[in-house]
């Protein structure tokens, strides 16, 4: 069985659905179901997909500092099959793929002096969306990378500047997340429901324990890179494997492209 043949069958959650749809029209209460999908680019051929994911709590530990997520996290767009038979998700139509939402410091930088107020930590999709892979068997059963994300995490303050960063779009900080067990962090696969025709699993928690997080790069305002070595000692990092975690809570939907586009247009 060749590579794409076999990324199919990990499509068959989402594309399954479509076959019995054909025959329904868009009522309201369809298109009002269907309206968390509004930004999936249904007019790409290549679509199959669209999913809507949105994490709702969890954290991110990176050094010696625990963010937790108290702001919700919208993951968006549609997934397609690429050459290598692997589902990867192509960017939502207003391009938010993955919703910039920053979350609070606790208790800040504490250390750097003149570094007042609220400091913000801010995951970001790092490059294409494209080099974000879902594998739907991993997510169900809890074996494997079920998403991987590839991620910047930018730090929010007047005096760190509005380039301040761990990770860049040539060196993400790759995420390799599982329902199952991650190093010391073990996440679940959540509960599966169908209602009119939308796939969602609820109650997921996605882990993971053994991602390296780098150094920080140009903070420091008005001079760049002049608080990078305080950033970075504040935070603990760079941070190898096994120091840094992340836990994402929330809940994942899935609706074939095809009857997205029949109930939106």
């Amino acid at each position: 069985m060749g590579k794409r043949t076999r990324g199919a069958g990990l499509l068959a959650l989402a594309v399954t659905i479509a076959a019995a749809l054909t025959a329904l029209s868009a009522t309201s209460a369809f298109a009002s179901a269907y309206s968390k999908f509004s930004e999936c680019p249904t007019s790409n051929p290549a679509v199959l997909s669209c999913l809507y994911a949105v994490t709702e709590s969890g954290q991110f530990t990176v050094g010696s500092k625990t963010v937790p997520i108290k702001k919700p996290i919208t993951l968006q767009g549609g997934l397609e099959l690429n050459e290598k038979g692997e589902i990867t998700v192509v960017a939502a139509a207003n391009g938010e793929t993955l919703s910039k939402t920053p979350q609070t410091v606790p208790g800040g930088l504490i250390g750097i002096e003149g570094l007042g107020g609220e400091v913000t930590a801010t995951a970001e999709l790092a490059g294409s969306a494209s080099n974000i892979t879902l594998n739907s068997e991993a997510l169900l059963s809890g074996k494997g990378t079920a998403l991987s994300l590839p991620l910047k995490l930018k730090l929010g303050n007047p005096i760190l500047g509005n380039s301040c960063y761990g990770g860049s779009n040539a060196h993400p900080i790759v995420i390799n997340l599982t329902t199952g067990t991650s190093g010391s962090a073990t996440g679940k696969p959540g509960t599966v429901t169908a209602s009119e025709e939308i796939i969602t699993i609820s109650n997921n928690s996605l882990v993971n324990n053994t991602f390296a997080a780098p150094g920080v790069e140009a903070c420091g305002f008005p001079i760049p890179y002049l608080l990078d070595p305080l950033v970075d000692l504040a935070m603990g990092v760079p941070a190898g494997e096994g120091h840094n975690t992340a836990i994402l809570n929330g809940t994942l939907n899935l609706a074939s492209a095809a009857e997205v586009k029949a109930h939106l247009g």
